[in-house]
């Protein structure tokens, strides 16, 4: 997409997206389903009466703060729902274009942010209403990693050591209607699980002291690949091609058509722990850090996996960065916010540094990693950007560099993610960065 249609888009969505629209020829009053609940898309029949009719796709933002959840429009940047929650929150993509999933005490609660699209025939229709905090939670004692992939989404529970698959598009609808499979591994730990297109299921190995590597699990469970070859794994993310990559203490696994690899780091001990994919490239995205007895290395480097080769590349930037950095571009394009304040744009099959967008002050990551720090979230060729210091968000264009909108908030932002409000969100949620959700009991520098 040019950056011309991107700002006709933005235009666009800026006009129309609050205008309801009068129902035409092609649909017809029906009653009301239930609040918070999800539209059967038909294309002989009417799209939806829930929520209001508007003239195009309205993506959202979803922000925590200590005390709740805001969801922002992603093109004005106007809050549009202020949720009270508490607890400390985390944020994670459901893999349907609406929902996000939230981790609490109790477990993953779904949280409905109230845009989406039905297909209708040729065409679809475009909802938004009033965001909310459904009564929907997915039980989990310890909620860790949750991955969108290929129509699905897994939630791993560090507590017990159990997978769930969900059907992303029921995700909304309970546990009776979205759940797809379970899996409980031997020992309790902090792990993560990605379900494939084929019903396979790729989960970590590992017990509360020690995590030792991947298992790769048929429809019945049965183990047809694994390692032991990744001391410390950490991390899940689905690339191209039905790859999965896994970070080590020592480089990465790479699990792709039945077969398992190890991509070697360059360094003795060279730990990549959070990842960004997209489904535009076999190269991922990784952190990068080698001081094995830092309390908190704040790296200068990042690797790129390349999931063809099972090879390492190390590229070097001009600051550091945190586990919330790493981002990936509509064109594939390796994106890290910087300690500097800029986004420093990497082409992944150069290995080169392109090109550093400044957009905020210079930071210093804090040493909880439950501490706000600025954060990057990407949507349609914009990069937004949160910055707890000065309570603002900012929308970057990529293509050009310039920061288009910027709003200020009323609360200091945490966590940060985009919700598309699209009907094609389902096929492509694997374009967002896998975050490393550790704590001090599993001996975590994040």
């Amino acid at each position: 997409m040019t950056t011309q249609s991107r700002a006709d888009r933005r235009a666009l969505i800026a006009l129309f997206a609050a205008v309801p629209l009068v129902l035409t020829a092609c649909s017809t009053a029906e009653p009301e389903p239930p609040p918070g609940g999800a539209p059967s898309p038909a294309d002989d029949g009417p799209p939806s009466t829930e929520g209001t009719e508007v003239a195009a796709v309205t993506p959202r933002l979803v922000l925590s703060y200590d005390g709740g959840i805001e969801v922002l429009d992603a093109t004005t940047l106007e809050v549009v729902g202020d949720l009270p929650a508490e607890g400390f929150l985390r944020l994670n993509a459901a893999g349907d274009g609406r929902h996000a999933l939230v981790s609490t005490a109790e477990g993953f609660q779904v949280l409905d942010a109230g845009s989406w699209a039905v297909p209708h025939g040729d065409h679809s229709h475009y909802y938004t209403a009033d965001p909310v905090l459904t009564d929907i939670t997915y039980p989990a004692q310890t909620p860790g990693h949750v991955v969108a992939h290929d129509g699905k989404v897994a939630l791993f529970d560090d507590g017990t050591g159990t997978a769930t698959v969900l059907d992303a598009t029921e995700v909304a609808t309970g546990p009776e209607e979205s759940v797809l499979r379970e899996y409980t591994a031997p020992s309790a730990h902090h792990g993560v699980a990605v379900a494939l297109a084929d019903g396979t299921l790729v989960v970590t190995v590992g017990t509360e002291e020690a995590r030792s590597g991947i298992g790769v699990l048929d429809v019945e469970d049965n183990e047809i690949a694994a390692s032991d070859q990744c001391p410390g794994v950490h991390g899940a993310e689905a690339a191209a091609e039905d790859a999965v990559v896994t970070g080590c203490e020592d480089g990465a696994l790479i699990y792709h058509e039945g077969q398992i690899e190890h991509a070697a780091s360059p360094d003795t001990y060279g730990r990549v722990g959070n990842q960004a994919a997209s489904s535009d490239s076999p190269i991922v995205l990784g952190d990068y850090k080698s001081d094995a007895g830092a309390e908190l290395e704040r790296p200068m480097t990042v690797s790129l996996i390349d999931t063809r080769t099972a090879e390492i590349t190390l590229v070097g930037l001009p600051s550091s960065y945190s586990f919330r950095s790493l981002a990936r571009g509509d064109d594939g394009e390796a994106l890290v916010l910087g300690t500097d304040g800029a986004i420093h744009v990497i082409d992944p099959e150069a290995g080169q540094l392109e090109r550093s967008i400044p957009v905020i002050d210079a930071w210093e990551e804090p040493e909880e990693w439950q501490q706000p720090r600025p954060t990057i979230a990407v949507a349609d060729g914009t990069a937004y950007v949160s910055d707890p210091e000065a309570q603002a968000i900012y929308a970057v264009d990529l293509a050009s560099g310039e920061v288009w909108n910027e709003t200020e908030l009323t609360v200091v932002p945490n966590e940060l993610i985009t919700v598309s409000g699209d009907a094609e969100a389902v096929s492509e949620e694997d374009d967002h960065a896998h975050e490393e959700h550790e704590h001090e009991e599993h001996g975590h520098d994040d």
